[in-house]
């Protein structure tokens, strides 16, 4: 199964000039669903995992699934002001802005090793802000599952630059 062929591309959003990919049109086709979640539990072989953690809000589809199957606990990386306990909070540049994210002081132990997933990954700023939770909460980016990489943004690379093991489904021009 291709997923390329399940993927919407959406030119102008949110705001012009952005080619956004949506995985919605993946997402509501039960069989492409399942074959991607089938292929990422495939590569979180290649990690040696301790917890699973998802960027708020897409990556919450995916690596919940993933998490089920693998029997790891699922840690959510949320946006500022949404997680109700004492968090670590970093803020990171968005090829459009900035943002801030944050996980529970609680939710990650010192040298647990944990997967990131996400549904996408273009210039690298919200995963390398993921990876600094990580990091903040004593634990370890055992790497980076992503569905979607906008390889001309070069998100992937940034990461691979900095050491972290990264891994995507597809592949898009980000433009």
């Amino acid at each position: 199964m291709d997923l390329k062929e399940y993927i919407r591309s959406i030119p102008d959003y949110p705001k012009k000039g952005i080619l956004f990919r949506d995985i919605t049109t993946l997402i509501k086709d039960a069989d492409a669903f399942k074959e991607t979640i089938n292929q990422i539990v495939d590569r979180s072989k290649n990690f040696k995992i301790d917890k699973i953690a998802a960027i708020e809000s897409r990556g919450f589809v995916f690596a919940s699934a993933v998490s089920y199957i693998l029997k790891k606990p699922f840690i959510m990386l949320r946006k500022k002001n949404k997680l109700p306990a004492e968090t670590y909070a970093t803020e990171f540049e968005l090829e459009y802005g900035t943002a801030t994210i944050e996980v529970h002081k609680d939710s990650i132990a010192e040298n647990d090793s944990v997967l990131i997933i996400d549904d996408l990954i273009a210039t690298g700023g919200t995963a390398e802000g993921a990876a600094k939770l990580v990091k903040m909460s004593g634990g370890n980016v055992a790497g980076f599952i992503f569905v979607i990489n906008l390889f001309d943004l070069g998100g992937c690379d940034k990461l691979k630059k900095s050491n972290y093991q990264v891994e995507n489904l597809i592949e898009f021009p980000g433009h």
